[in-house]
């Protein structure tokens, strides 16, 4: 049982990126190009930030989190990072994201040494730092692409019992569904739901004569797909939240510390890490609801909380973009609530926190860097007697 908490001292927040323009993700490697973020993206997001503010930065706020600055953004108290890929639909989503979370304000201004005021742009507009991860600089935020294993297991996807028959099962749908697919492919695999909602969302012609149940049916079926392909029992197939946790962790720990000043970190990525972190907390065993496609703009909190004896919990929140007003919590292998001690300790397992440990876990020795390490001493590609 939790004692009463002395406050929130951090949050780890892992937000997904707004409303952006089609994208092509390959269906047998999952490499795909970002796409762009629309106004109607950087709107959510924006919105998001707000929410994120009046939760974390509202001195009335249960949420408060203790000692952080709430009107000028003091950056060291603050790390953010975001996939640069593509066309920038994530790392523009951190941008839009922080102007909500640290809206401009005139208590930005400065005095220069001559005596002179000045206040940046836009009615003092608060520049903070994000950290862009491109694909080739390392993979931390995009580690399923050219990972061999998560390759096999895409495969036994594919191959199985599973997929055969509920693919059977959509193929009425998908066949009167293909009128609508402007060409591409309604093979099963394929990330119809993407090309569905894009159009149904801005095109005014496509909107106004898509049958009633069809986008929620591709959907439905998407979510289906996406939960296969990110989760299961073993390591491999979890493997998009894996390079994240040790950040996660990381963050976390530090936030202990006296001498941390850092009291917000956020990773803005893509629906993939919410999936496989959801499986790999047990999260969905309690709350089902939460499986398939994060939506749009939607933001896990792992909030770090000191109780009256001393001791760091974690508890997780969910807000599923606009669909949510407010964060629901979830639980954490079955708890509202655990030690930042066990947080740790029953994640460990999975972690993947470096590139060669990347390397190693996904059975790769030449792509993202691999080629520079020796494997001579890996009993799994150099097998001995």
């Amino acid at each position: 049982m939790v004692n009463a908490t002395a406050g929130l001292i951090g949050v780890v927040l892992l937000t997904r990126h707004g409303d952006r323009t089609e994208y092509f993700q390959n269906t047998s490697n999952y490499i795909s190009q970002q796409a762009y973020l629309t106004p109607l993206g950087a709107q959510q997001e924006y919105e998001l930030g707000s929410f994120l503010r009046s939760t974390y930065l509202d001195a009335d706020s249960p949420s408060f989190v203790q000692n952080i600055s709430t009107e000028v953004a003091n950056i060291d108290q603050l790390t953010v990072r975001a996939d640069a890929g593509g066309g920038n639909a994530i790392l523009d989503s951190a941008y839009s994201l922080l102007q909500g979370l640290y809206p401009p304000t005139q208590k930005s201004e400065i005095t220069l040494g001559n005596g002179e005021k000045v206040l940046s742009p836009l009615g003092g507009y608060q520049y903070i730092p994000v950290q862009s991860l491109e694909y080739w600089q390392a993979p931390s935020l995009t580690p399923w692409m050219e990972c061999n294993y998560f390759l096999f297991h895409l495969n036994r996807v594919y191959t199985s019992s599973g997929f055969q028959n509920i693919s059977a099962a959509a193929q009425p749908f998908l066949t009167a569904l293909k009128p609508y697919l402007g060409g591409i492919s309604n093979n099963f695999t394929n990330m119809i739901y993407d090309h569905v909602n894009v159009q149904y969302t801005h095109n005014k012609t496509y909107y106004d004569t898509l049958p009633a149940t069809f986008l929620e049916q591709a959907r439905h079926y998407a979510n289906w797909l996406q939960q296969q392909v990110f989760t299961d029992a073993t390591t491999a197939q979890n493997v998009a939240i894996r390079t994240l946790l040790p950040e996660v962790m990381w963050s976390l720990g530090n936030m202990t510390l006296p001498s941390n000043k850092v009291k917000i970190a956020v990773q803005e990525v893509d629906y993939k890490p919410f999936i496989s972190l959801f499986n790999v907390t047990n999260a969905t065993l309690y709350d089902p609801d939460i499986s398939g496609i994060a939506n749009y703009a939607s933001v896990v909190a792992l909030e770090l909380s000191l109780d009256s004896t001393g001791s760091h919990h974690v508890s997780m929140k969910f807000k599923n973009g606009s669909d949510d007003s407010e964060f629901r919590q979830l639980k954490l292998f079955g708890n509202t609530t655990v030690t930042l001690e066990s947080f740790i300790h029953q994640l460990a397992w999975t972690t993947i926190n470096s590139t060669i440990n990347w390397c190693f876990s996904c059975n790769q020795t030449i792509e993202r860097g691999c080629s520079v390490f020796n494997y001579t001493d890996d009993p799994f590609l150099n097998p001995t007697g």
